[in-house]
């Protein structure tokens, strides 16, 4: 049964903290569909489709990327927005604009360009995808940016230092920063996209890893949390077999952790007498799993890092991928002018460079390091 109107605890777009620059709102549209409209048309948002999640985007058609995964995310979200009562449009935004900071090479890239940018503030995504979405797109006439709600903003910065909290709030005092010195929660929205996140990464690397042929249904079955499907779908339809019995012990994972999270996270709801958003800003984290789901959760994210993310044939993708990075990052900061104007004549170089390298998609990247350094 579907929740008809908003929870009193819910972001409500009519009492918005505004954005960085005041706009008249929109006849036909309330202020988070207008934030997801613009995160859609974005330049950065079309180039996830080139972003890589585990495997690099050329290898393969049906792995997924950034973008699949963003889509996956939204599609989640929403529906436990609904049920819980909270603002659908807020939750979609967030979960398309999530990634919209991460370079190329998945995390392989990031860790590499952290460490080349730590003398110069260090790189982190979610920042980056903020700085995306507050400077970087270039659409508007009278602002850089998006220009979008606090609330959207808010549910993008998911993680972020003291320290670059304090420097955010400088710019714009009790913003986006301000939850992070003062140890407050974000909007419930922003808390579901965080678990919403994690619910279709696991389920999608799943598919992935088995895809791939680095992980097998017999490695998946001493997984406890996907063993309990996969029993359950062997014993209904005993003659599937491959990818279906697969497909099938998927759905059902995600169906039971969706239903989870809307059960547990309304008993959280009750328990701690929530009745407004600043009650859940003072809380602890409300969206979550009950404990049996949330041990087992645990223990699949371990099984895929030790069997997935650290396969030997990952790990090997994942040291090339450093290196390009590295090798693009010296290369820029050496030769500015090999990099597009407004970046080249950046006074800031070390970041511009980061800006640059972190837009870049799989392909871009693995082509203009080939072409810079004559390797393939």
């Amino acid at each position: 049964m579907t929740t008809p109107t908003l929870a009193s605890y819910a972001c409500d777009p009519v009492y918005s903290k505004g954005r960085l620059y005041p706009e008249s709102p929109a006849p036909t549209r309330n202020a988070f569909q207008r934030d997801r409209d613009r995160i859609v048309h974005a330049t950065a948002f079309r180039r996830l489709v080139y972003k890589t999640q585990v495997f690099l985007n050329h290898e393969g058609d049906l792995f997924r990327t950034r973008l699949t995964h963003s889509l996956e995310v939204a599609q989640l979200g929403r529906s436990i927005a609904r049920e819980l009562g909270l603002h659908e449009d807020l939750v979609e935004a967030i979960a398309l604009a999530h990634d919209l900071g991460h370079t190329p090479f998945g995390h392989a890239g990031q860790d590499a360009l952290n460490e080349c940018m730590k003398p110069y503030g260090g790189f982190e995504h979610n920042l980056q995808s903020l700085r995306v979405v507050d400077q970087l797109e270039a659409r508007y006439p009278t602002f850089n940016g998006l220009n979008l709600c606090f609330e959207t903003r808010e549910g993008i910065l998911k993680h972020c230092s003291v320290n670059n909290a304090q420097a955010l709030e400088k710019n714009e005092p009790h913003g986006v920063g301000y939850r992070f010195i003062h140890r407050m929660q974000p909007s419930l929205e922003a808390q579901l996209c965080n678990l919403a996140d994690e619910i279709a990464y696991n389920a999608h690397d799943i598919d992935d890893g088995v895809r791939s042929g680095l992980l097998s249904l017999e490695q998946l079955q001493e997984v406890p949390l996907f063993n309990r499907y996969h029993e359950q779908v062997a014993q209904e339809f005993p003659q599937l077999q491959g990818r279906r019995l697969l497909y099938e012990s998927i759905r059902r994972m995600l169906s039971d952790q969706v239903y989870d999270t809307i059960q547990a996270t309304r008993s959280a709801i009750d328990q701690a007498q929530i009745k407004n958003i600043d009650q859940v800003r003072q809380a602890s984290a409300l969206v979550q799993f009950d404990s049996l789901m949330k041990t087992q959760s645990l223990e699949l994210k371990q099984f895929l890092l030790k069997n997935l993310y650290r396969h030997p044939q990952v790990m090997s993708t994942t040291e090339w991928a450093k290196n390009v990075v590295v090798d693009l990052f010296n290369h820029y900061l050496n030769k500015p002018q090999d990099m597009p104007t407004e970046y080249a004549s950046n006074p800031e170089l070390p970041r511009a460079v980061a800006d640059y390298l972190s837009g870049m998609t799989d392909r871009f990247a693995s082509k203009e390091h080939a072409r810079l350094t004559g390797s393939t």
